[in-house]
């Protein structure tokens, strides 16, 4: 199952996965990705991961094609926070951050969740749309 959980930053999207993840679910998490990143400049995601035992093969295919449609697209991520305690997707979480260069990837245990969501949540000074919060008060 994969749910999409609400986050306070419009430009965070968090989802939960465990057990079987279906094509259909898989597709809610793309589309929410995807109008993400027609609001926003720079999109993190959150992803939860909890007894994650496999993809149906219609969601693994859709999860690599939609993967390689984002390799000319990383710089319009910023951050990817990965919340388990499952030690491959640990690895593989650690492997993607030296992969992808324009994305930083960092793993968080299930207690460190409210972390991984503020982590994720903070822009680089100069890409907050709000330019107050990037210290900018006026003339």
């Amino acid at each position: 199952m994969l749910d999409l959980i609400s986050h306070p930053a419009e430009h965070v999207v968090a989802m939960k996965a465990s057990g079987v993840v279906t094509a259909q679910e898989l597709q809610r998490a793309i589309d929410a990705v995807e109008a993400a990143k027609r609001a926003h400049p720079r999109v993190s995601l959150v992803v939860e991961i909890d007894g994650l035992r496999w993809l149906t093969l219609t969601a693994l295919l859709k999860d690599l094609g939609y993967g390689l449609t984002q390799l000319g697209d990383l710089k319009h991520y910023h951050r990817a926070a990965v919340v388990t305690d499952q030690e491959w997707v640990k690895h593989l979480a650690h492997l993607e951050d030296r992969l992808f260069k324009d994305v930083e990837i960092r793993t968080f245990p299930p207690r460190d969740h409210a972390a991984a969501m503020a982590w994720a949540a903070d822009l680089p000074k100069g890409q907050h749309e709000d330019p107050e919060e990037d210290g900018y008060h006026g003339a």
